[in-house]
């Protein structure tokens, strides 16, 4: 059987290839720029941000166990952002009824106002990183991602 080949000269692993370092070079330039816009504006790291866009999205709260699983890091790193979100009035910890060793992190209100201010520049970064790409370039890319996630996820639970 011959291998699938996208012109007469380069098999289609070749460009698949091509494709996933191009994905890279993109993800990691636009986490780098994040990274660097969000501790120069803002005094703040991308894994501060993601702790607290994931107790956005969690308003009843997280574990600690749980939160560190959603952004698969590891306890000992969650914990560390979320004593010092606690510490500055930007969340709390609330004991889990009926089990005395948990607790579960939430944003407070003055933590959800602070979030809703980053998360609002932090779309705007994106969206100007990303100007390059038209609506239908977006939509198109979004479809085919979402493709490949699918294939990715089948292969994942191997």
């Amino acid at each position: 059987m011959k291998p699938e080949q996208t012109n007469m000269t380069e098999p289609m692993s070749k460009a698949r290839l091509r494709l996933w370092l191009q994905l890279l070079k993109l993800s990691s330039g636009i986490e780098g720029e994040l990274r660097r816009r969000l501790r120069d504006r803002h005094d703040t790291t991308l894994p501060r941000f993601d702790v607290m866009a994931a107790l956005a999205r969690h308003r009843d709260g997280l574990k600690m166990s749980d939160l560190s699983r959603y952004l698969k890091v590891s306890n000992g790193n969650v914990t560390g952002i979320v004593d010092r979100l606690v510490e500055e009035g930007l969340a709390l910890r609330v004991a889990v009824p009926g089990d005395r060793r948990a607790n579960l992190a939430r944003l407070t209100p003055k933590g959800e106002a602070a979030f809703a201010d980053l998360a609002a520049q932090h779309e705007a970064w994106i969206d100007e990183l990303l100007t390059p790409l038209t609506d239908t370039d977006t939509q198109s890319m979004i479809g085919l991602l979402k493709k490949a996630m699918t294939q990715e996820a089948r292969h994942g639970s191997e």
